[in-house]
């Protein structure tokens, strides 16, 4: 099972690999925005204690050598040829994780609009309970021109947007990290090997 970072990475990119549009070597860039519950038992400590330094509340990067646990598994998953460069950053909000990927389309194997990769994808996922791409203008789906956090909390979902043009592109999943990023995903993964519906006990 992927990590949550790697969910929303993985079921974005490789789509767009695997039908030849994004090369196995193209310059992946990476930047996700995540609840600090994801950091596990001390970080939520660390974020909860009354007596906590004001640095804690600002967006805090990490992972700055680049080296994220999550990498090696982003790369192989995807088939590419090099990691990406990844960036993560908490936040001082319990749960909910944004994952964003930016390309653009004069380096694509098949130089598409966004207009053009959100319907790939749509037909990619075309029938799936829990990955849903949404339509493109996302206009209706934001919240005063904002892509809100933590919408999906509390759900298996993932939702995927595509923004951009003819000349630049962003991908941005929006998840639960601890449904869809972590214990949802688990129960799924488990339904599908007990060969029973995928969705029992999340929907």
């Amino acid at each position: 099972m992927p990590g949550c970072h790697a969910t929303g990475f993985v079921l974005m990119l490789y789509p767009l690999v695997a039908e030849g549009i994004v090369a196995p070597d193209y310059p992946v860039t990476c930047h996700t925005v995540a609840g600090y519950s994801g950091g596990g038992k001390a970080m939520i400590a660390d974020y909860e204690n009354k007596n906590a330094p004001d640095y804690i509340k600002n967006p805090r990067p990490y992972s700055l050598a680049l080296n994220h646990k999550h990498i090696p598994e982003m790369t192989k998953i995807v088939g590419l040829a090099r990691p990406p460069v990844f960036a993560p950053t908490v936040v001082n909000v319990y749960a909910g994780e944004i994952i964003s990927i930016p390309l653009v389309p004069d380096y694509l194997k098949k130089k598409l609009s966004a207009a053009d990769i959100r319907e790939a994808l749509a037909e990619y996922y075309a029938g799936e309970k829990f990955v849903k791409v949404m339509p493109y203008p996302a206009d209706a789906y934001l919240k005063n021109g904002f892509l809100t956090f933590t919408d999906c909390n509390g759900t298996n979902n993932l939702e995927i947007f595509v923004f951009g043009g003819k000349d630049r592109v962003l991908l941005s999943a929006r998840l639960d990290n601890l449904g869809k990023g972590a214990s949802g995903a688990a129960v799924q993964c488990m339904n599908i090997v007990l060969g029973v519906d995928e969705g029992r006990g999340l929907e």
